[in-house]
């Protein structure tokens, strides 16, 4: 099951009984990746997002493990910070939110005021990131603690590990800017204190080497991810996991230098466990495993509509449609009350 955000959280970034339900009913995935997770107060972008950086947020979120551990799952806990795609409203202290450079992206955002643009951000100096690699270092831990089997970091979708890695969005000229080495250094630093802290056994890695959200270019992204996912051949991780496109490169004219297929060309590179994302039917899915291009694949949407998808694949039966309506807000209404395949 693919990481997706619900935002069924508190105000206070805290896991509710109503995701206790929700990840329960969802147990017989092979793995759940959970919804994006906030690592600190600064991390945060969007409204009702859950964290794990307070203990009433591990508390909860082990009540969550405890259900899925209970009923024979397993369960990683997906590593966020938004960097840029946030606002003022919602950072502590209503400060700038933070990125590899002061660029903001286009877009808005859900405030405690209402919508507003995402706000400006802030350029990290050396020691704020450092202190933003130890918040990463201290979630791992907070995760393990709540009970979680692993966890993975977010590397994808424009969030700030992306952010340091696209020219488009990364101006530095110290050791963190310029080259596709130092782009990359942030994401490997951060990987690295993961793994020091819980085992690379139990570190997962999320990537969009074709993503364009969140305002996401890059002048030659084949290169940089290539460099990226070769050296994440040193680390023996859980698994590296892979989105294709999305959205989609559309017009494809528009995107000369990207990747429109992304699984198959990586796999030539990495080593370990592979995992594919995005689009995938339960045919498509078994041709790519089949054809060597993958190990696992995640399904997203499908599971959000059909929380016993496993077994509906399994015996060919119809699958519930989702209602895009219900993804990001609401109670129960969209997301614990899909109804289970009949017998």
């Amino acid at each position: 099951m693919a990481p997706l955000t619900r935002r069924r959280a508190t105000d206070d970034h805290v896991p509710t009984e109503m995701m206790q339900v929700y990840y329960g009913q969802r147990v017989t995935a092979g793995l759940i990746i959970t919804e994006a997770t906030n690592i600190s107060r600064q991390a945060v972008g969007y409204m009702n997002s859950p964290g794990i950086f307070s203990k009433e947020q591990v508390e909860g979120w082990k009540k969550v493990t405890e259900t899925v551990h209970q009923r024979g799952g397993l369960i990683f806990l997906q590593l966020w910070h938004v960097g840029r795609i946030s606002n003022r409203l919602l950072q502590p202290g209503n400060r700038s939110p933070v990125s590899a450079s002061p660029i903001r992206a286009n877009g808005f955002l859900s405030t405690p005021k209402g919508k507003r643009k995402m706000s400006v951000p802030r350029a990290l100096t050396i020691s704020e990131i450092e202190d933003i690699i130890n918040d990463y270092k201290i979630a791992c831990l907070n995760a393990i603690n709540a009970g979680f089997d692993g966890v993975e970091i977010h590397g994808a979708n424009g969030y700030l590990p992306d952010q340091f890695l696209h020219d488009g969005s990364n101006r530095r000229t110290d050791n963190y800017g310029g080259s596709i080495e130092n782009r990359s250094r942030f994401i490997l630093e951060v990987i690295d204190a993961c793994c020091n802290a819980i085992g690379s056994a139990k570190v997962g890695v999320r990537l969009s080497p074709s993503g364009i959200n969140k305002d996401m270019s890059d002048s030659d992204p084949v290169p940089l991810y290539s460099y990226l996912v070769n050296e994440l051949n040193r680390f023996n991780l859980a698994y590296l996991h892979l989105m294709e496109p999305y959205p989609a490169l559309d017009p494809v004219s528009n995107y000369p230098k990207y990747l429109l297929e992304v699984t198959p060309f990586f796999r030539k590179i990495y080593h370990g466990t592979l995992i594919t994302n995005v689009g995938y039917t339960y045919e498509t899915g078994n041709k790519i495993i089949e054809e060597g291009n993958a190990d696992l694949v995640a399904f997203g949407k499908l599971f959000i509509s059909n929380p016993d998808l496993v077994e509906r694949f399994t015996k060919g039966a119809e699958l519930n449609a989702w209602d895009k309506e219900t993804f990001y807000y609401g109670g129960e209404r969209g997301y614990i009350d899909y109804p289970k395949m009949r017998k």
